[in-house]
């Protein structure tokens, strides 16, 4: 039996991104996409709650490639996907390909990591994949070897349980990309990141701006990877427990009311 791939993303079923990589990955396997119905990008790791979840089929003509929209958030596609869609449990869930980047803090934020994340902590295997440009045409001729290689990895040797991978591409082509590194994610921040306008009526509102600040470029880091023309790879878990700190905040702290 060939594998199971379930495939989502924030940018939407009809994003060029994810189109490639089921393009890519259905030579491997049978690929399932479930994907939001618009745009959910900076949903990260949000829930659908108070009003009723849809789905909706695209195209299921194809038994091994059936693409579904949802009008939940990244994290409910994988949810709905894994326990109504998919024929069986899939074998790899990727989350992608996204336009634009999310190394570094960017993964706090990220409806496409939010889904990988979810996978993993779900107990599937998963991959986020993002290459740095935004446009909705993009070119992602850049990213398929890497793609396959990293597919082909985690398909033969698995991914520690509770872990997955974030994956960012520069935006390079294929020539002037030098390889693949394992890097933490630098430490930066978005600052500046709510303007204050007035609508016609002359009533405040606020638009997202923001400009990303990182002055952490060392050799260990994603950012350094990607300006350096290489695809970082961030392994990634859902846990955010600070394990070095849990000793000298006990002796601080535990105490007994």
């Amino acid at each position: 039996m060939r594998p199971l791939f379930l495939l989502t993303n924030d940018d939407g079923f009809a994003a060029k991104g994810i189109n490639v990589l089921a393009d890519i990955v259905v030579d491997y396997g049978d690929v399932v996409v479930v994907a939001p119905e618009t745009n959910a990008s900076g949903k990260s790791h949000s829930l659908t709650t108070g009003v009723p979840m849809r789905v909706r089929p695209i195209d299921t003509s194809n038994p091994s490639r059936q693409v579904f929209a949802c009008s939940g958030t990244p994290v409910d596609c994988v949810k709905v996907a894994t326990e109504h869609i998919c024929p069986r449990k899939p074998d790899l869930v990727l989350s992608g390909i996204n336009h634009g980047s999310n190394s570094s803090i960017n993964v706090i934020y990220s409806g496409t990591m939010g889904a990988a994340l979810e996978a993993a902590a779900s107990g599937y295997p998963s991959i986020g994949f993002s290459l740095l440009n935004h446009r909705h045409d993009a070119d992602f001729s850049g990213c398929e070897p890497s793609v396959r290689t990293l597919v082909t990895e985690v398909l033969s040797k698995g991914l520690p349980q509770g872990l997955c991978l974030n994956v960012n591409f520069p935006n390079l082509p294929l020539s002037q990309i030098k390889g693949m590194r394992v890097c933490r994610a630098a430490h930066a921040r978005w600052t500046d990141s709510c303007e204050r306008r007035v609508d016609p009526y002359g009533q405040p509102y606020y638009w997202l701006t923001g400009h990303f600040e990182c002055n952490d470029h060392a050799e260990d880091s994603d950012q350094w990877a990607l300006e350096n023309g290489y695809v970082s790879i961030v392994p990634s878990r859902p846990d955010y427990t600070d394990f070095s700190s849990i000793a000298s905040l006990a002796q601080r702290l535990d105490r007994d009311m």
